[in-house]
Order: structure tokens, then C-alpha cells, then sequence
């Protein structure tokens, strides 16, 4: 990977101006301009931290290097773990520098409204989908999001045809993300009696949340109905007309949510993923036409990509988009993603810094 050492002085330099200008008693007597300043030098306290801790990590090792040469050989086991231990620090250091480094988008800290669909596979693949709610469910606990369902549809044996729900917290999309895909399971099903192994396929679509600030709903482009929420095999979950759908007669969106009591909340939940899919059907318009060779970069939303395959048989993960495979299927499906999601997000920074560069 390539660092771009003089992105670095400049962003050391501007760090040391801030940090002079913080100091200046007149900054408190203007509000506005210590706010702006404060934010400022909290981003870059972040990327200053990280650009210092390399620089000492290239000094520990040119230090191991440097007593190496001298012949000593007192020293030589120690010197020699100094360098082993300095060129992991500067590999894991420089990882970071770059992911620091990557202009970030502006939607990373929203929160996030995360679709998952059954597709091919039937029973099976909805069956996986519940897999995938639970997944995601405690990687959300572990990143220290909170879940909130917003509707689903449940089979008979406790499967999912689809579901929607809410990921909130700062920073959701900048991991949810690239999640965005069609995710291939292949295992034995429990409906198989040969034992023999299927292939079956669950869509996932993560939208950062919309606010009334990112799309203008016109009101009058609504249709609202209300009905009777009902759980799998016609099952009534309450006994009173709560549940919403939302139809966007303008291009034809319908959303539902059924998941509260509530009707009130039931309402503003549905108009909340009513937000979120038009704000990306907006986005995605516009990123067509100013280049279709976006689509396909990591995470573009784009539903027909397979991006990742579970193998239950060899215990299996591969993300298809950075060629990774890891053999720690029950841990990722218990929801530690880390792995997966930091290597995708070096990649993209990776990528991001070649464009810069080219």
C-alpha cells in the first residue's frame, strides 16, 4: 500500500495550527468558530495519533536495524524481536493510517434500515434469512447498536420471507454497509431427507436513514392504509388495526410496518424506510448518470452481486468481493464481522487512494 506522506505533513501541519488556535483566548468570546474548530481537531487528533504511533513504530525498527548491523551478538535476539515486533506495529498502523487517511462519506454515521429477502432456495433460504437477522443482531450488540424491527413476514417454520429493520447508532452505515448483496448460503437443508447439499440465495439491502432534510415528501403523494398485523400461518398478533402501509403513488413505493402496537409509531417507522428508499433511489439515479462504472465498487447496492458465501459443510466464509475466506462460520454467524468488515474497508481506502493518485 502506498501512504501519501505529503497528505500527512499537511494534515500534521493544520493539526499544530488548530491546536495553536484553540489556545487563543479570543476563540472562546466566538461560539461558532470554537465549535467549528473543536470538531476540526477532534477529526484530526484521530489521524495525529495514528501518524505519530507510525512514526515512532519506522524509529523502533530503524533502531533494531541499526543495532543488527553493529555484529554485537549480545543483543542480536533482542534486537531481532525489536524489529519483528516494530514491522508488525508499522504493517497494522499503516492499515489504519489508510482507512484515517480515505475522505470519509457523509452518510458513515446515520444510521441504518437494513432489508433482507428471501430469494432462491424457498423454505431454505428463508430459513437463512433468520440467520442472517441474527447475525446481525449480535454484531449490532457488539459494536453497541440497537436493533428495532420494523415488519416481517414469517413462514411456518420459523423462516423469513422478508423483514425490515433499524440499526441505530453513530457510525451504523459506515459498517453495515457493505453488507449490501446477495448473500449465498450452502448447506443440507432441513427439508432434505438425502442429506444432500443445496444452494440457496438471501438478498440484503442497507440504507443509510433518510430525514425529512435529505427528501421532500409531499403528503398528498401518500396513500395510507391501516389493517390488522398478523404473524406466520395467519396468526392475528394483536387484536387491533395498528399496522401501516405507506404507498408513494408517485413511483409506486409501498412500505409496511407492523411490528408496534402502536399505530403512531407503527406510522413514523414506515415513513422512515419511505424516507431512506427514495433518498437512494435519488442517489443511485444520479450516480448512474455521472458514472455507471460505479456501480461496481464495493458496496454499491447493487442486489443482483453475490458479495458472499456461507459453506456450512467446510465451516466456510468467503467474501467474493476481496477474495477473503475465513473458516470461522459459527463466530461470524454469531455476529463477529469485524474481520470481514475491516478488510473491506481497507480495500475501498485502498482504491480510493489509487483514484487519487491516478
Amino acid at each position: 500500500m502506498s501512504i501519501d506522506e505529503q497528505k500527512i505533513a499537511m494534515i500534521m501541519s493544520r493539526y499544530e495550527e488548530v491546536v495553536s488556535s484553540m489556545s487563543d483566548p479570543s476563540i472562546a468570546s466566538d461560539p461558532d468558530r470554537y465549535l467549528k474548530l473543536s470538531k476540526e481537531l477532534g477529526d484530526l487528533t484521530v489521524k495525529a495519533d495514528i501518524i505519530k504511533a507510525r512514526k515512532e513504530a519506522y524509529s523502533d525498527r530503524d533502531e533494531a536495524l541499526e543495532l543488527l548491523s553493529s555484529g554485537d551478538s549480545d543483543i542480536y535476539d533482542l534486537a531481532n524481536e525489536q524489529l519483528s515486533d516494530a514491522k508488525e506495529r508499522i504493517e497494522k498502523i499503516e492499515q489504519e493510517l489508510m482507512v484515517a487517511l480515505t475522505e470519509k462519506d457523509p452518510r458513515d454515521d446515520r444510521s441504518v434500515i437494513v432489508e433482507i429477502r428471501a430469494g432462491t432456495g424457498g423454505e431454505e433460504a428463508a430459513l437463512f434469512a433468520s440467520e442472517l437477522l441474527r447475525m446481525y443482531k449480535g454484531y449490532a450488540q457488539r459494536k453497541g447498536f440497537s436493533v428495532d424491527m420494523i415488519d416481517s413476514s414469517e413462514t411456518e417454520l420459523g423462516g423469513y420471507k422478508e423483514l425490515v429493520f433499524e440499526v441505530e447508532g453513530k457510525g451504523a452505515y459506515s459498517r453495515f454497509k457493505f453488507e449490501s448483496g446477495v448473500h449465498r448460503v450452502q448447506r443440507v437443508p432441513v427439508t432434505e431427507s438425502g442429506g444432500r447439499i443445496h444452494t440457496s440465495a438471501v438478498t440484503v439491502a442497507v440504507l443509510p436513514q433518510a430525514d425529512s432534510e435529505d427528501v421532500n415528501i409531499d403528503p398528498k403523494d401518500l396513500k395510507i392504509d391501516r389493517y390488522r398485523a398478523s404473524g406466520a400461518g395467519g396468526q392475528h398478533i394483536n387484536r387491533t388495526d395498528s399496522a401501516i402501509r405507506i404507498t408513494h403513488i408517485p413511483t409506486g413505493l409501498v412500505v409496511q410496518c407492523q411490528d408496534e402496537r402502536s399505530q403512531h409509531k407503527n406510522k413514523d417507522k414506515a415513513m422512515a424506510v419511505l424516507q431512506s428508499r427514495l433518498w437512494e433511489m435519488t442517489r443511485s439515479r444520479e450516480k448512474e448518470e455521472l458514472d455507471s462504472e460505479r456501480r461496481s465498487q464495493v458496496g454499491s447496492g447493487d442486489r443482483s452481486e453475490k458479495i458472499r458465501t456461507y459453506n456450512y459443510h467446510q465451516g466456510r466464509v468467503t467474501d467474493h468481493r476481496i477474495k477473503l475466506t475465513l473458516y470461522r462460520l459459527e463466530e461470524i454467524l454469531a455476529g463477529d464481522l469485524d474481520e470481514i468488515i475491516d478488510a473491506l474497508t481497507l480495500d475501498l481506502a485502498a482504491r480510493k487512494e489509487t483514484e487519487e493518485q491516478t
